[in-house]
């Protein structure tokens, strides 16, 4: 089979194929940093002659010129399985973009059995190597499930996308792709997030909890690399990991020797994860590295496969928690932050794994724009405040006031844990409003 022969067959430019968009389609952009930049702005720039185009992506580490070509939702009506900081953005304030709430280990049944019919799907993709495969392990995700159910697939080749191996549905041969354009921008990639002394004391609190052999979970953000940096710092050896994200921090770990992921009893070496975001730094490292193990989310974000990992630690970050144990990442009030994403499907799984830990980590507080003290952990969520994991989820919850284990707690015992780890300034008046919802004793002070 000739296969250059056919992807010279196949190949377009941008131009033609934003063309393909007819009026009511339904389009899936990709994920994450191989969203289709050159497609994205072919597309925007028939935003006046175009109507009713319904587009699918997440976690866009850019702005969408789609988007930004219709900020009213006349023509272009944008959806995010789970928002990055500029889609979050959009949601709040954009009249044509909204949140799709899920479980991330749903996405790809939710493509093949319950979403509207799918005319396009593409991404970005690496180059096509000599078996005639393209490449997208660095978001795996539910990429083989929007191809799977798109009457048209379209690839945008760049010959910067690293090649991510070791796992499966993560490639895509010629043979099934109906057009291919070239386009060999820089990678998309985020800022290492930066922290500071406080970050570092929740990370504290978690580390002291990990031992060797553990494999873990972690996300992005500048608690979360507080806490990669502290495990690299540490004396811990032989973790494993099995993230949904590949992060930084992982790269960070690696590189001093922390992770080997020999005492994994599943992908026993392997770093598995199911799309990954940063900087060129994490990009080369996964470049074709059989260590690690690209697949889909649905096995990833599996609860069943997570608990199936001995030892296995969930780390997680919130916006809030309130007094009943309640934990909630994705808003706060009726503002839209970010998404349930796999939180739910990593605090249950690393729950039920044995040996395993579930930590939610956050800060106790934060300093509005007057320079007031507002507690992170909560009387009771405001309104609109959606709850990722209910109090019966929650195992550990971690601040830079310390780490508290909530299974098995009573009300009472659970509020004056969390009240422990709230900010001094902030606890007198927790306490108040503890009473005032009947879960305060007397002899508690």
């Amino acid at each position: 089979m000739d296969f250059k022969q056919q992807y010279q067959d196949k190949l377009i430019t941008a131009k033609q194929a934003a063309a393909m968009v007819k009026d009511g389609d339904w389009v899936e952009m990709g994920w994450c940093v191989l969203f289709p930049v050159e497609f994205d702005k072919e597309l925007a720039k028939r935003v006046d002659e175009l109507h009713d185009v319904n587009i699918r992506s997440g976690v866009v580490p850019l702005k969408s010129q789609v988007v930004e070509a219709d900020p009213n939702g006349d023509h272009f009506t944008y959806h995010t399985w789970h928002a990055s900081g500029v889609e979050r953005g959009y949601v709040n304030n954009n009249k044509g973009t909204f949140f799709i709430p899920m479980r991330y280990s749903e996405v790809p049944r939710y493509i093949r059995e319950y979403s509207n019919k799918l005319n396009i799907a593409l991404m970005q993709v690496s180059p096509m190597d000599k078996h005639g495969n393209f490449n997208f392990g660095l978001s795996t995700s539910h990429t083989w499930a929007m191809f799977e159910a798109a009457d048209k697939i379209i690839l945008e080749v760049n010959e910067n996308v690293p090649v991510a191996l070791g796992g499966y549905q993560n490639y895509i041969n010629i043979k099934d792709v109906d057009y291919i354009y070239e386009s060999n921008h820089d990678m998309l990639t985020l800022p290492k997030a930066s922290f500071g002394e406080e970050e570092l004391r929740v990370a504290s609190h978690v580390v002291d909890l990990l031992h060797d052999g553990d494999c873990l979970q972690i996300g992005i953000g500048g608690l979360p690399n507080a806490i990669g940096s502290e495990i690299a710092k540490s004396d811990l050896k032989d973790l494993g990991v099995h993230s949904e994200m590949y992060v930084d921090a992982f790269v960070e770990m690696s590189k001093v020797g922390n992770i080997t992921g020999k005492k994994k009893n599943r992908d026993i070496g392997r770093q598995t994860y199911t799309f990954a975001a940063g900087s060129q730094e994490l990009y080369d490292f996964i470049d074709h590295n059989e260590e690690l193990m690209a697949a889909p989310v649905d096995y990833v974000n599996d609860f069943k496969v997570i608990s199936s990992i001995d030892n296995f630690v969930s780390i997680n970050t919130a916006m809030q928690v309130d007094l009943w144990g309640q934990i909630s990442s994705e808003t706060v009030g009726t503002r839209h932050i970010s998404g349930a994403g796999g939180a739910l499907d990593f605090i249950l799984g690393a729950y039920q794994s044995k040996g395993g830990r579930s930590i939610v980590a956050l800060s106790s507080s934060r300093l509005d724009k007057e320079g007031n003290r507002i507690s992170n952990i909560v009387p009771t969520f405001a309104a609109g405040t959606q709850a990722t994991a209910v109090r019966s989820n929650t195992h550990y919850i971690a601040t830079e006031q310390g780490i508290k284990n909530m299974k098995g707690l009573t009300t009472w015992q659970a509020t004056e844990a969390l009240i422990d780890l709230a900010h001094p300034d902030n606890r007198d008046e927790l306490i108040k409003e503890a009473e005032k919802l009947g879960i305060w004793r007397n002899s508690n002070k």
